[in-house]
C-alpha cells in the first residue's frame, strides 16, 4: 500500500498575511484543498496523511466545511520542524507497512500527474527518488568569509548545468523512511532526501514539472492564479 505525507506547517510571514499560506484560496479554492486533491487525481487508492499544526486544524476544518471537502485522510500534528513532522505523519503507518509513502509540501498544488508516477513507481526499485528541475539562470558562488555587505563580497560563476533545483514529492521505500527517520535531527536536513542521504541510502533523482511551484510570497499567489486560469482554458477545449 503507498501513502502520502502532506506536510502544511506554514504561517505566511513572507506572504505578509494573517491566515496561513496553505488555506489562502487560488482560483475559488485553498492551496491545501488544491494539493490533496490532486494526489486523489493520482489515485484512489494512495492512503492521504495530512500534518498540520494543532493550532491550525479547527480553521481547517472550518475550511473543509465552507468548501464542501470531502477527500479522506488521516490528520497528524505538526513537529517543531519538518523532519518532526515527517515523523508524526510516519507514525501512522504500520510498523511493518510495504509499499512506496512519498513526502509532499502542502503548498505545491502543481505537481503534474506523470511526475507524480514517475517518483512511486522509480522508488519501487530505487527506494529513495526526488522530482528536480534545471537552474535556467546563471549562479554565483559567494565567499562570505570575508565581508558582510552584499556589494564588497566576493563571488564566482558556477556551472548551472551542475546543479538542480529540488521539488516534491520526495518518494521512498516505507521501511527506508521509517529507519531514516530514527537518526537524531540535526540543521542539515533540509528535506527528506537528506534525512534518507545521512541514512547512506543514495537518492535517485527524476525530472520534474516547472509548474510544480511552491508557494510563498505574493508573487507566488499571481503565478498560481495564472496556472490555475490556464488549467481552466485547456479543460474548455
Amino acid at each position: 500500500m503507498d501513502y502520502i505525507i502532506i506536510v502544511a506547517g506554514g504561517k505566511g510571514l513572507r506572504m505578509g498575511s494573517d491566515i496561513p499560506k496553505q488555506f489562502l484560496p487560488i482560483g475559488g479554492k485553498p492551496v491545501l484543498v488544491r494539493t490533496i486533491e490532486r494526489f486523489r487525481e493520482y489515485s484512489d487508492e494512495l492512503q492521504i496523511i495530512l500534518v498540520l499544526p494543532e493550532a491550525q486544524q479547527d480553521y481547517w476544518r472550518q475550511l473543509c466545511k465552507q468548501y464542501h471537502f470531502q477527500v479522506q485522510y488521516q490528520l497528524a500534528n505538526g513537529g517543531e520542524t519538518r523532519f518532526h513532522s515527517v515523523q508524526n505523519g510516519l507514525a501512522l503507518i504500520p510498523d511493518d507497512a510495504q509499499g512506496v509513502v512519498g513526502v509532499h509540501d502542502g503548498v505545491r498544488p502543481f505537481p503534474s500527474i506523470n511526475v507524480i508516477s514517475d517518483c512511486y513507481e522509480t522508488a519501487r526499485t530505487a527506494k529513495a527518488v526526488i522530482p528536480v528541475i534545471p537552474v535556467v539562470e546563471t549562479v554565483r558562488k559567494l565567499d562570505l568569509t570575508k565581508c558582510q555587505t552584499l556589494c564588497e563580497v566576493e563571488s564566482i560563476t558556477v556551472p548551472r548545468g551542475d546543479y538542480r533545483l529540488v521539488q516534491t514529492p520526495q518518494t521512498f521505500d516505507i521501511q527506508l523512511l521509517k529507519a531514516a527517520n530514527r537518526q537524531s535531527y540535526n540543521d542539515g536536513f533540509t528535506d527528506d532526501a537528506s534525512v534518507v542521504e545521512s541514512y547512506g541510502h543514495a537518492i535517485t533523482l527524476v525530472e520534474g514539472n516547472r509548474e510544480n511551484i511552491k508557494i510563498t510570497t505574493p508573487y507566488d499567489m499571481l503565478v498560481a492564479e495564472a496556472l490555475i486560469d490556464k488549467y481552466s482554458a485547456l479543460n474548455k477545449e
